[in-house]
Parts: structure tokens; C-alpha cells; sequence
């Protein structure tokens, strides 16, 4: 048995590299992935088109990554982990409350696509490159587990927000905080799409900026309540 591993060992694994070595193959394995997942889409690539654009072996991108969800989830992981990080941080304090932390994070993920291009590629790829099919199982999870905990981060924020009194009881702090990562989602593809459309910082920051003021507490005492709120209400909605 041993020595049969043996003998197959190089088969599978390349040479022995430095730390240095290996980190700069991987990141050249997901360079190409990026570049050949934009033009061709995800399904239309396979891993030996991500090798050869590479310049390493078939084995050598599956010494790093175990399948093309693997691969494809750490090039999601290069640039959005910042944001999950940023997201997950998000602490108000007397110099900034909940609602101007919250809306410099929002305003900070739509200056980063705006002006990062490795950002706004991938993105582009994981909205508009992507089938959720056979082993891409795994992106499918690990997209909803991404939305799940933004709106997590959201939801704490509008909390925090709302037992401060600066925003009103209506909507739930969890029904805004869907309604908020709904609108940003939608103002990053739209843009994606057709870029000279609009211009992403402005448009979208000044749509954040009134969907924050609608839920201001000052606005319900002011306004009173909706109309057929409580009809609403008993829908469910």
C-alpha cells in the first residue's frame, strides 16, 4: 500500500514548493479563473481551460482547490471577505450612531465596486456568469450564507438604530434591514449591466440615503400612520 501511494504521489501532487511558491500559484490559478469565468461563464469553463491559461498542471489546481465550487467560492472569498469583515466590525459609537455607521458601510461596498475593478468582475461573474447546478451545489450555499449574514449585520444595526430612537417600530429592524440589502443588490447589478446608466456612487448613495430617512422616527409622528396598515397587517405582510 505504501509503496503504491508512493509511486502515484506524483500523479497528484506537484513538486514540492516554497510557501512563497505555492500562495503565488494559487493566486495565478484564480486570476485565470476570474478572467476565463468572465468570458466564457462558469459552466463553459472547465479546469483544464483554468490550468493552461495558468501555466500549471491539472494536478496543480487540484492540489489547491478540490473542485470548480471550491475554486470558484476563494475567488468569491478574495474580494468579498473584506466586505463580510467590514460588515461583521460594524460598531456605532457616540461619534458615529447606528444609522451613519450603517449607511458609511453601504455607501463604502458601492465606492469599493465603483472603483475596484477585480471587485466589480467578480461580482459581474457571480450575478450574471453563474448556474447553480451539479458542482456548483456549494456557490449556491455559500451565496445565501454571504446574503444571510449581511442581512444579519443589517438587522443588528437597525436594531441598535431603533432602540436609540432614531428610527420608527415600523418596519421590523428585520424586514428593513431585507428591504436595504434588496435595494443594494439591485443598484449593483442594474449598474453592472449597463454601467454609463447611471453613476453608482451618486444615484446609489442618494437611494440609500432616502431609504434611511423613510424609516426616520420623525417621519411616523409627523406623517402618522400609513394608510391600511393594520389591513396589511393582518395579511401578514
Amino acid at each position: 500500500m505504501y509503496i503504491e501511494s508512493t509511486l502515484r504521489q506524483p500523479e497528484t501532487q506537484p513538486v514540492r514548493k516554497t510557501k512563497a511558491e505555492a500562495l503565488a500559484t494559487r493566486s495565478g490559478i484564480l486570476d485565470a479563473a476570474e478572467r476565463l469565468f468572465q468570458t466564457h461563464g462558469v459552466s463553459g469553463t472547465s479546469l483544464q481551460d483554468i490550468a493552461a491559461a495558468a501555466g500549471v498542471t491539472r494536478g496543480a489546481v487540484y492540489w489547491h482547490f478540490k473542485d470548480k465550487g471550491d475554486l470558484f467560492n476563494a475567488m468569491m472569498s478574495r474580494v468579498c471577505l473584506p466586505m463580510e469583515e467590514a460588515a461583521a466590525g460594524m460598531t456605532p459609537s457616540a461619534a458615529s450612531p447606528p444609522l451613519e455607521t450603517l449607511r458609511a458601510h453601504l455607501r463604502g461596498i458601492l465606492e469599493r465596486v465603483a472603483a475596484d475593478e477585480q471587485v466589480r468582475r467578480v461580482f459581474q461573474i457571480a450575478t450574471q456568469k453563474v448556474e447553480y447546478v451539479d458542482e456548483l451545489n456549494a456557490v449556491r450555499d455559500r451565496h445565501l450564507q454571504m446574503r444571510r449574514e449581511h442581512i444579519a449585520a443589517l438587522e443588528r444595526l437597525l436594531r441598535e438604530a431603533r432602540a436609540s430612537g432614531a428610527i420608527a417600530a415600523e418596519p421590523t429592524p428585520r424586514h428593513a434591514a431585507i428591504g436595504l440589502h434588496a435595494l443594494l443588490d439591485g443598484l449593483l447589478q442594474n449598474w453592472m449591466l449597463d454601467p454609463d446608466g447611471f453613476a453608482l456612487r451618486a444615484v446609489g448613495g442618494r437611494a440609500i440615503d432616502l431609504y434611511l430617512a423613510g424609516l426616520d422616527a420623525g417621519l411616523e409622528s409627523r406623517c402618522g400612520t400609513p394608510p391600511r396598515a393594520g389591513r396589511a397587517k393582518r395579511r401578514g405582510e
